[in-house]
């Protein structure tokens, strides 16, 4: 069976994994009772990042994923969640599952806080998170097919590529915006960044010994071209001593012939080392 068949759709069960469930119900939960209530708890519970810093409120960066500002927020994020949550969870089982929804959730919060940190607008919702797993999705299953409005298919990899680039787009467009963008862009950097840890400092590590490969062999040339040039100079100066005598030489020649002598004496002396 396809990776594409497997993973997305071809099981309806999957897509109920205990974890998904779980997210559902506390998040369908809790807008009811802000339905209810009739209380506003964005400003206590969402991530307010001026508040976050003044007033130490480091709840914040976790209650606000659960918090909506209306039933459209709330159905488009829970579809997210439910159609690709349910394969990432069977994959990963439940426990790495919810590690890696709330890793997603706070550190898109959290780096929300970092780079806004004068902001003293409440954010809410679980955009941050469904971002980490779409993006997870692309990671793990790069050529799965998903249809846009049912009709459109676009591969998992560039469906990721498309919505990161319009998030960073957005996010550094001038003016003010009700859609935490940076959220969004967070949730997808960090989870990127998890899943590919080991791969990245991986790279890093080679570009790294890449650069140092290249610094040797440019100092080498370096040395050898001083050499070249401090060989020939002595083999000139010892030609002419064999032609009109040593004392024929210039102060400078004779001094000039026992420093290069030296220097070539102690590059060689160097190199055996």
């Amino acid at each position: 069976m396809s990776q594409r068949n497997y993973y997305f759709g071809a099981r309806f069960d999957r897509m109920f994994q205990p974890g998904v469930k779980a997210l559902l119900i506390a998040n369908v939960g809790i807008f009811l009772l802000q339905t209810f209530l009739r209380r506003d708890l964005a400003y206590s519970f969402g991530l307010n990042p001026a508040m976050f810093w003044e007033q130490r409120a480091l709840w914040q960066p976790v209650t606000y994923m659960f918090l909506h500002g209306g039933l459209m927020h709330l159905l488009l994020n829970m579809l997210v969640l439910w159609l690709f949550g349910g394969a990432l969870e069977s994959v990963w089982g439940t426990g790495r599952f919810l590690k890696y929804y709330s890793l997603t959730g706070v550190g898109a919060g959290l780096s929300n806080c970092i780079l806004t940190p004068h902001l003293n607008i409440p954010i809410i919702g679980a955009s941050g998170a469904v971002y980490g797993l779409l993006a997870a999705y692309g990671v793990l299953f790069p050529d799965a097919l998903i249809y846009i409005y049912f009709l459109f298919p676009v591969r998992a990899k560039w469906l990721v590529l498309i919505f990161g680039g319009v998030e960073f787009i957005a996010s550094i467009r001038p003016g003010a915006s009700p859609v935490a963008h940076l959220v969004h862009l967070g949730g997808m950097v960090i989870g990127v960044l998890y899943l590919r840890w080991f791969a990245i400092i991986a790279w890093l590590r080679g570009g790294y010994k890449d650069q140092l490969r290249r610094i040797e062999q440019r100092r080498r040339f370096r040395e050898y071209e001083v050499e070249r040039r401090l060989r020939s100079e002595v083999d000139d100066l010892l030609d002419k001593i064999n032609e009109v005598g040593m004392d024929n030489l210039t102060p400078w020649e004779r001094r000039h012939l026992r420093e290069a002598s030296d220097r070539l004496k102690q590059m060689e002396e160097n190199g055996n080392g």
